[in-house]
């Protein structure tokens, strides 16, 4: 329960967020929003002294040194996942369509079964969402569903990256049409340079003639020139 732990550790410790980050395994920003109440409830803090986790020596260690990594006592015991959707808490479900209105406009690139996955829910929903056919469209308003508590920036992120690197793009957007400009451009500054070096080699040979038949910039010839 890496969130619980946090919101024990954000109450009860001096840490950092990023200590307390990467002991708990989640984004700064997650710790970030717990400590800020952003989050959608506020969760109930879970004591990792009391689950042997941790030692008052190792808290008071980190909280002496910003730079220090907690080490763990004792690993969490494994929750065995069932196959099946992911289990949202009844709180937190009326978030999801806000959630996946997020993720539909700022992610296009993750399909709907990702989304399914992520979140929880059924791609009927989805679908409904992405076509704006749901029943409760009007109130649906796009959220970051981590700080919504129903993902981790860790999950998000690594179905962000597969599905960018499925659509081939690696995250960043590329656009066909800018090719053509592109190349205009490049063309254009070659020429510009090449002209500009022209014109420099040209004043130096006028300057370099100048002075060997004696005279200046204005045209007057130096006697001692000659």
């Amino acid at each position: 329960m890496p969130h619980a732990t946090a919101s024990w550790l954000v109450d009860n410790t001096a840490l950092t967020f990023e200590q307390i980050a990467a002991f708990c395994g989640l984004h700064v920003l997650e710790v970030q929003a717990i400590a800020d109440d952003a989050a959608a409830t506020k969760l109930t803090g879970r004591s990792p002294l009391r689950a042997g986790e941790l030692t008052q020596e190792e808290i008071d260690k980190g909280q002496a040194d910003p730079n220090y990594r907690l080490v763990m006592q004792k690993e969490p015991d494994q929750a065995i996942r069932t196959k099946g959707p992911r289990y949202t808490p009844v709180s937190k479900r009326q978030d999801k369509p806000d959630g996946i209105a997020w993720i539909i406009r700022n992610h296009p690139e993750i399909s709907d079964g990702q989304i399914s996955k992520l979140i929880g829910t059924t791609r009927t929903t989805i679908a409904a969402i992405r076509d704006r056919t749901h029943w409760n469209i009007a109130n649906i308003q796009p959220k970051d569903p981590v700080t919504l508590g129903l993902t981790s920036q860790r999950e998000l992120d690594a179905v962000v990256a597969k599905a960018a690197k499925a659509a081939g793009t690696d995250g960043q957007p590329q656009d066909a049409r800018l090719d053509g400009d592109r190349e205009a451009l490049i063309e254009e500054l070659r020429r510009e340079r090449e002209a500009a070096a022209r014109e420099a080699e040209e004043v130096h040979a006028q300057e370099k003639a100048g002075f060997e038949t004696g005279e200046d910039d204005l045209g007057f010839v130096d006697p001692f020139k000659k």
